[in-house]
């Protein structure tokens, strides 16, 4: 019996059409593009600013593009699984909606929070149900609307995200290509540093939560950076150890794009040059479950079957991880 792996083997991805500028921000706040650039390394950021859409609305731009690459039948796809922090509703699931979209009719679909490390846990897990053997054709989509929960007058947090989606295929292969290894991990720890503190079944809405600014994203920007370079630094460097790989024939690095800072520390730590570390953060910001695969739908004509790509992200939660892909096809220029 032949071992069955799962390749990626389609990108799809979507950013809304409002560009947010630095410019347009320091309107809003007291900051400068020079402060936001050497700081974060954001020159712009995608909003989606139309009344009534939501992350479903991206995801399912993302998840038709995709589709139509790969020229995937509707009724062939199994399984639908979206990481978001900012789903359309409470309940049903984004993907539930994205199902309806999309006109799937035999996929069952789930959503997955994990923050910022959402899109690194459904590559374990769309590889997981292909392992199985008994689903072929996988869509994972990772879609946040980040400016649904930006405070736009606090100047250490509106400068850093940014609206967007991004879907890959997953499908079984008996080659030697895939997603081939990863380490993922929670620790509850950051709980304190990096959330949302009302909304939810603990402090539900009220006019006190509303009046008290309680829907918006808090963080603690030293806190989380200093946790986050450790930890995507250390998973990064494990996974390469674990799997034979060093600088020489790591082909690229595929870093959660919150700060261009840490993407450079953790390059340094794993001794890579940042010419083969995808950075897409300028134009697009953080983007938390969409960044990696906006990375790769970005930068989609530079893979070459076979190159060995270590994926990592860090998110509220804590949650973190590396994933080792080996790639399962020539990317092109559309």
């Amino acid at each position: 019996m032949e071992k069955i792996n799962a390749v990626i083997t389609g990108v799809g991805g979507y950013v809304p059409d409002y560009i947010l500028t630095n410019d347009e921000i320091s309107k809003m706040v007291d900051t400068n593009d020079e402060w936001i650039m050497t700081r974060i390394g954001v020159k712009e950021r995608h909003i989606l600013n139309e009344e009534g859409l939501g992350s479903s609305y991206m995801a399912r731009k993302a998840a038709k593009q995709l589709m139509k690459k790969t020229g995937a039948n509707p009724d062939d796809i199994d399984l639908v699984v979206v990481a978001t922090s900012t789903p359309d509703y409470h309940f049903p699931s984004t993907a539930s909606i994205l199902c309806d979209k999309l006109g799937l009719k035999n996929a069952f679909a789930f959503d997955l929070q994990a923050a910022c490390s959402g899109f690194l846990y459904l590559m374990e897990t769309a590889a997981n149900f292909i392992r199985s053997g008994r689903y072929k054709k996988i869509i994972i989509v990772g879609a946040d609307k980040m400016s649904s929960m930006v405070n736009y007058t606090d100047r250490a947090t509106c400068p850093i995200f940014g609206d967007g989606a991004a879907a890959f295929m997953v499908e079984p292969t008996t080659e030697d290509v895939g997603i081939m290894d990863s380490i993922l991990r929670t620790d509850g720890k950051g709980l304190p540093f990096l959330h949302m503190k009302a909304g939810g079944s603990v402090c539900p809405p009220s006019y006190f939560t509303v009046d008290n600014k309680m829907h918006y994203l808090h963080q603690e920007g030293r806190t989380v950076f200093k946790y986050a370079v450790s930890s995507m630094s250390d998973v990064s460097a494990a996974i390469a150890e674990k799997n034979g790989l060093t600088k020489d024939n790591i082909d690229w690095i595929v870093p959660h794009q919150a700060n261009v800072r840490i993407i450079e520390a953790v390059a340094h730590r794993m001794e890579v040059p940042m010419d083969k570390v995808l950075v897409n953060i300028e134009h697009y910001g953080n983007t938390s479950a969409g960044t990696l695969p906006l990375c790769i739908w970005d930068f989609e004509d530079k893979l070459k079957k076979g190159d060995n790509i270590i994926f990592t992200a860090f998110g509220a939660g804590f949650t973190w991880g590396a994933v080792y892909v080996k790639w399962g096809y020539d990317g092109k220029k559309e």
